[in-house]
C-alpha cells in the first residue's frame, strides 16, 4: 500500500547516512498513515427530501457517525430543504484516499458512475434497482433516457466494485444476472420507526377518519410503474359491488409525470368515479394522517426495488393487499395478502373480505407484525454494522 504523504522530506533533518535518512522518512510515513482517520463517504446522483433512497443514505450516515467514522454524503443535486450538515455537492468532494471507503447508491443513470470507477479506494455499491425505461415511454423522454443509462451503467460497473449491498433478494438476483462476481449481501432499507410516531395532521384525520366510510390508500409517486390505473379500476369495482361510499387516496407527487397524471384523471372521469383523491406532494404530517385513517393499503406496482410504503403500512396496522411483482414478495416475506392476479373484481372482493372478515383481518395483521420484527431499525443497523466490519477486515 502506497504512502498518502509523498513529499515530507523537506520537514526532516538529514542524518549522516543516506540509509538512516531513508529509514527516518519511512518511519514518519508509517506514523502519519496510522494517524490518518479512514473516511466512509456516500455518493449519490441526487439527495432529496422524503425520497426512500435519500432517507436510506441519511440513516446510514447517522449509523456511520455513531460508529465513530468520519462520514459525509456527496451528491450532484442537493435538495435545499435538507439540513446541509454533512451533505455536500459532489464537485466539492476531496479525492478519496486509498484507505477510504466510498459507498455509491445506484438507482438511476448518472455520470457519477464513471467517476466512481476512477477513485483509488475501496468501493461499495448499494443497489436500489433502476426502473425499466419502458415504463416511461410516451410519458417522459428525460426519464426514459435517464433510466436507460442507469441500466447500462449497472452492467458497466459489474467489475468495478469490491462489494455490493442489495435492498432485496430481487435486487441481488439482478446484479448476478448482470455479471457481478464480487460478494453481494442483502440489506433492507433502514427505516427509523420512531419517525412515524410524530403527530399527524389532525385536520385530515378528523375530516376522513371519523365516519364509517372505508378508506383505501396507496402511497407512492405518480408513475407508470406504480400502476395507479389498476388501483383505480379495482376501486371502481369495489364501489360498484360492495361499498358506494368508499374513498381512494393516491398519495404522491406527480412532478415530471404530468402526462401520466392527466391520463389517470381522465380515466377517473371516464368511469364517472367519485371519491378519488390525488394529494400531490404533501408534508410528512399529512402522510402520517393518511396512514392513520386507512382501512386497506392496496399496492399494484409492477416494479419495486424494495417498496418502503409496504413497511409503513404494516407499521400502522393497515392490512396490505399487493401484487406479486419485483421485490414486493421479498419485502412482505409472507405478510399481507400477495396476489398473482390483478383482476379488478378479484381485488374488490379481497378488499371487501378484509373489511368484513375480522378473523381474516387479525390473521393478516399478525403476519405483518411478525414481519416487522426483522425490519426494525436496530436489527438492520446491527446487520449493516456486522457486514461493514467484515468487509473492512477482508479488504484491509
Amino acid at each position: 500500500m502506497g504512502s498518502y504523504f509523498l513529499d515530507i522530506s523537506k520537514y526532516v533533518k538529514k542524518k549522516n547516512s543516506k540509509e538512516d535518512y531513508k529509514k527516518t522518512i519511512k518511519k514518519i510515513n508509517e506514523k502519519l498513515e496510522r494517524a490518518y482517520k479512514m473516511k466512509i463517504i456516500q455518493i449519490m446522483p441526487t439527495i432529496a427530501f422524503g425520497d426512500a433512497v435519500s432517507n436510506d443514505a441519511l440513516a446510514l450516515m447517522d449509523i456511520l457517525a455513531g460508529l465513530g467514522y468520519e462520514t459525509a454524503i456527496y451528491a450532484e443535486n442537493v435538495d435545499e430543504r435538507l439540513n446541509m450538515k454533512y451533505i455536500y455537492r459532489f464537485k466539492d468532494l476531496p479525492r478519496p484516499k486509498e484507505k477510504d471507503v466510498v459507498i455509491y447508491h445506484m438507482s438511476t443513470g448518472s455520470g457519477l458512475a464513471y467517476q466512481i470507477e476512477s477513485m483509488n479506494c475501496r468501493k461499495i455499491m448499494i443497489y436500489h434497482n433502476v426502473t425499466p425505461p419502458l415504463y416511461f415511454a410516451g410519458y417522459s423522454a428525460v426519464l426514459c433516457e435517464l433510466t436507460q443509462k442507469g441500466v447500462e451503467q449497472v452492467k458497466y460497473l459489474a467489475d468495478k466494485f469490491d462489494y455490493c449491498l442489495a435492498d432485496s433478494e430481487y435486487n441481488k438476483q439482478d446484479l448476478l444476472e448482470y455479471g457481478y462476481t464480487c460478494p453481494i449481501d442483502v440489506l433492507p432499507i433502514i427505516i427509523p420507526f420512531e419517525d412515524y410516531y410524530k403527530m399527524p395532521n389532525q385536520d385530515i384525520a378528523d375530516l376522513f377518519g371519523k365516519d364509517n366510510n372505508t378508506n383505501i390508500l396507496f402511497l407512492g409517486r405518480i408513475a407508470p410503474n406504480k400502476k395507479q390505473e389498476d388501483i383505480i379500476a379495482a376501486f371502481y369495482q369495489y364501489k360498484r359491488y360492495y361499498n358506494p361510499t368508499a374513498r381512494l387516496f393516491l398519495v404522491g407527487a406527480h412532478g415530471g409525470m404530468e402526462e401520466y397524471y392527466a391520463r389517470l384523471q381522465k380515466y377517473v372521469l371516464a368511469l364517472d368515479l367519485r371519491d378519488v383523491y390525488f394529494t400531490g406532494h404533501i408534508s410528512f404530517a399529512d402522510i402520517l394522517a393518511y396512514y392513520q385513517i386507512a382501512d386497506v393499503f392496496l399496492c399494484l406496482s409492477e416494479h419495486e426495488g424494495f417498496c418502503v410504503p409496504l413497511v409503513e403500512a404494516m407499521l400502522f396496522d393497515i392490512p396490505v393487499i399487493a401484487y406479486d411483482a419485483a421485490a414486493v414478495k421479498y419485502t412482505l416475506n409472507g405478510a399481507g395478502v400477495l396476489l398473482q392476479d390483478k383482476n379488478p373484481l378479484l381485488l374488490a372482493g379481497w378488499i371487501n373480505r378484509l373489511i368484513k372478515d375480522n378473523t381474516l383481518k387479525k390473521q393478516i395483521l399478525q403476519s405483518q407484525t411478525n414481519r416487522l420484527k426483522s425490519l426494525q431499525y436496530e436489527p438492520i443497523k446491527e446487520q449493516f454494522t456486522n457486514l461493514l466490519n467484515r468487509f473492512l477486515e477482508l479488504a484491509s
